[in-house]
């Protein structure tokens, strides 16, 4: 499935048991439509977003970016501290294309353990451990 929004919060880092890295970001999707009355409605949906590929990829995921996703949507319901039910959309997103600012930008799942940047069809090195734009 792909979907297409803004960046609500910058992205972040979580370390897990085994040397594991998790980015988790916030991904809103605006969507707009006429009701039986003819009026405009407007309305988002939020994703919880995670990336497992490489955790490098978050210097670039920031709020406000638009970033287009392929990836598995999730539905979860929990109890929160204040005894509500409480649900969310999760999204496990295996590749990324940010756009905008001129750069089209695809990070993309390989058969390797580590992603490379693409753009304009060419990759583009990881050179010193930092992404070249």
């Amino acid at each position: 499935m792909n979907i297409v929004g803004r960046i609500t919060r910058n992205a972040e880092v979580n370390a897990l048991a085994n040397d594991r890295q998790v980015v988790n970001f916030s991904v809103a999707i605006n969507d707009s439509f006429k009701n039986k009355q003819g009026d405009r409605v407007e309305q988002t949906t939020f994703y919880n977003c995670s990336y497992w590929i490489s955790a490098k990829v978050a210097t670039i995921l920031t709020k406000g970016t638009l970033v287009e996703l392929t990836g598995k949507p999730s539905a979860s319901a929990w109890i929160g501290k204040d005894g509500e039910i409480r649900s969310g959309l999760n999204f496990l997103t295996s590749i990324i294309k940010v756009h905008g600012g001129g750069n089209k930008v695809e990070i993309n799942s390989t058969s390797s353990s580590d992603a490379k940047p693409q753009t304009a069809g060419a990759l583009l090195e990881d050179k010193d451990d930092d992404l070249p734009f």
